[in-house]
């Protein structure tokens, strides 16, 4: 998505380690012109699969997921870091190793909004170690839900991420693909 990749070529910044700041744009502060964009080509990208619900993690991948969720007319439901008071009843959880937080993050989704009969359509905002998209792939499979799919909004393929979803047989898209930060450039490739 030429439009996603001009944006990270103007804002956002290698800190190295693999770790690339898009807080300008995606995390911190959301430029809703672009996550519109990005809603819009997931929904196009994903529509045959005919997902009912779309699950993303807190909070980064909450933006996409509203986006994609308004274009397809879906609703969205977010694995949660604390289960809340108000979280009464049965849950799933998973944990996932995150990158950017140093540590373990536990992942939380009340049972009432993850169904047998829902067709999942997994969006987060990146796709490098697969930790947390794996997490969420073996929440879906806990509830007994179906998996329709696998969204990214950045992958850094040199991390592994896809060869880690190698067993999950349903599409898996990126709209912007980085290959290898070379020095502070940042080098795209495809998918």
């Amino acid at each position: 998505m030429k439009l996603l990749q001009d944006r990270i070529l103007s804002d956002g910044k290698y800190l190295g380690n693999g770790i690339l700041k898009v807080d300008s744009f995606m995390n911190h502060q959301i430029d809703p012109i672009l996550m519109k964009a990005v809603g819009e080509e997931f929904a196009r990208l994903f529509e045959e699969v005919k997902p009912s619900k779309i699950l993303t993690a807190e909070s980064s991948g909450i933006a996409p997921a509203l986006a994609t969720g308004m274009s397809l007319k879906l609703p969205i439901v977010f694995a949660r870091k604390n289960k809340p008071v108000t979280m009464a009843g049965a849950d799933f959880r998973e944990t996932a190793t995150s990158h950017t937080k140093g540590g373990e993050v536990d992942l939380v989704v009340s049972s009432e909004y993850l169904k047998p009969e829902d067709r999942v359509l997994i969006l987060d905002d990146f796709l490098a170690t697969a930790n947390t998209i794996a997490a969420l792939v073996r929440l879906v499979k806990t509830s007994g839900a179906t998996l329709a799919g696998v969204g990214a909004v950045i992958e850094k393929s040199f991390e592994g991420g896809r060869q880690v979803l190698s067993g999950v047989e349903v599409p898996i898209h990126s709209l912007a693909i980085i290959d290898r930060f070379d020095g502070d450039k940042i080098v795209f490739g495809g998918e």
